[in-house]
């Protein structure tokens, strides 16, 4: 009885139209919001940050910018994983500087917002081609991206500093000071101290990666939210419903589309930044982006809801627990072989998502929205 409407009054507009409408989710949204900010940290170790919670992130910063693509604008996209690649790359040369331009090495969180900004260009360069195409065309234009950018990227050794590998990695950064080459080999410690506590390297402790990603997925996924609910959120859904009909009533189809392929490109461009710079630590373009992260990305976006900010970290969330899931209750439960459990647990997995699309076709997060209104009305029938 306690998820009800009843004695909520709304006395302005603004109240109206609030995210959490009954104050029982609003409630609820910040006692998850503070267990994930002050509890976790003193949980998780090295395995749950690598493993489970840097994953979610990372791959839930990338469901948030295609869902507000192909969920929110209609256009498909499948070059995920070529500007995942750009948003890597741009972080990895904004670290390690540009004296091209006189560009000095900068801190990582300069750089990943620098790197979703470059992403966000190139993702405009190649929306270009939604203005003329759509559906089944589109998506095979932003595939061509996905094998040009990795080609391009392989190509020219400028990009990774001529490396002989043809590996970026990752420089140490720290929280709110910038050591230099000469600094971090006179004190190799110097990210172990509290004072000054790394964010990126060897050095860097579980509760800072997880706490640094914590905050950038809170941050940027409340910007999304509110952008989707504001006019430019409404432009988009307008292009997806009936285009035709969205330019008729003055919607401008040239820069809705292409804010659209921006912003997208930004979050995706920082989640590769993020995925280079604090999960990994280092990354190869051919190896690291292919176009099976493209289509794992599509996946989370179908799966946990097309339109919807709450499924795309739903999907995130499925796609990534669910095998570590299987894979340690088949393997280290069980005492199954390793080969067995991996083969197992894509066949279960991959047997939820079918069951998912059959019974529940716009995706977890509708699931939850029905629950949540059979909850309002229980135990009235209507």
């Amino acid at each position: 009885m306690f998820y009800r409407e009843a004695g909520e009054f709304k006395t302005s507009y603004a109240a109206d139209q609030a995210t959490f409408p009954i104050r029982f989710d609003f409630w609820r949204f910040w006692v998850v919001v503070a267990i994930g900010a002050l509890v976790l940290p003193f949980l998780v170790n090295d395995y749950w940050t690598n493993a489970v919670m840097l994953p979610f992130f990372v791959y839930g910063m990338a469901a948030i910018g295609l869902n507000i693509l192909t969920g929110y604008c209609g256009q498909v996209s499948l070059g995920t994983g070529g500007f995942m690649a750009v948003g890597a790359y741009s972080c990895y040369k904004f670290m390690t500087g540009i004296p091209e331009i006189g560009l000095p090495p900068m801190h990582i969180l300069p750089c990943i917002l620098f790197s979703g900004m470059t992403t966000a260009a190139v993702g405009m360069l190649f929306g270009l081609p939604s203005l003329r195409i759509k559906g089944f065309y589109l998506a095979v234009a932003t595939l061509a991206a996905q094998f040009f950018l990795i080609w391009f990227f392989n190509k020219f050794g400028w990009f990774y500093n001529y490396s002989a590998s043809g590996q970026i990695s990752a420089i140490e950064t720290y929280l709110w000071c910038f050591a230099s080459a000469e600094e971090i080999a006179a004190n190799p410690g110097i990210g172990k101290t509290l004072t000054c506590p790394a964010i990126t390297g060897a050095n860097t402790a579980a509760w800072m990666a997880y706490l640094f990603c914590f905050s950038l997925i809170f941050v940027f996924g409340w910007v999304a939210r509110n952008l989707v609910r504001g006019r430019i959120g409404r432009s988009w859904m307008a292009i997806r419903d009936m285009d035709i009909a969205a330019e008729i009533i003055g919607v401008n189809p040239l820069l809705t589309k292409l804010s659209a392929f921006a912003v997208s490109s930004f979050y995706i461009g920082m989640a590769g930044a993020m995925y280079f710079a604090i999960w990994k630590g280092a990354a190869e373009g051919t190896e690291a982006f292919p176009i099976n992260v493209s289509f794992l990305v599509l996946f989370m976006v179908i799966i946990g809801g097309l339109g919807s900010i709450f499924g795309s970290l739903v999907g995130a969330a499925f796609m990534v627990l669910l095998p570590v899931f299987f894979k340690n209750f088949l393997a280290g439960t069980l005492g199954w072989p390793t080969d067995i459990a991996e083969y197992l647990q894509i066949m279960i997995v991959g047997s939820l998502i079918i069951a998912i699309l059959i019974f529940e076709p716009h995706g977890i997060a509708a699931l939850w929205r029905t629950v949540k209104e059979k909850l309002r009305l229980w135990p009235f029938p209507h």
